[in-house]
């Protein structure tokens, strides 16, 4: 099993995506089918508490015996308020 890293952006789950939150849970809750749209708006990955992902420009790095990611910080879009690094197996 290998590991993967990703690095990504999110902005404040503001206007549009509290409005699709509310009709994904109002969905839940009635036990009905979340339409296409909003499970196209989240991905089709379930509303994330961080808010909109937003994908940043990230490149692979390499040195002697390392391997990682660098982000050039003036490239992050200003309304990215949290960036999340994380592994999947």
């Amino acid at each position: 099993m290998s590991m993967s890293t990703y690095v990504t952006g999110f902005a404040p789950p503001e206007g549009t995506w509290q409005k699709m939150k509310a009709v994904w849970d109002a969905c839940g809750a009635a036990d009905i089918p979340v339409p296409e749209s909003v499970i196209s708006f989240f991905g089709g990955e379930p509303p994330d508490s961080a808010g909109v992902e937003i994908k940043l420009p990230v490149r692979e790095w390499h040195g002697e015996g390392e391997a990682g990611y660098e982000l050039d910080v003036a490239s992050i879009p200003p309304q990215v308020q949290v960036i999340r690094f994380y592994n999947s197996w």
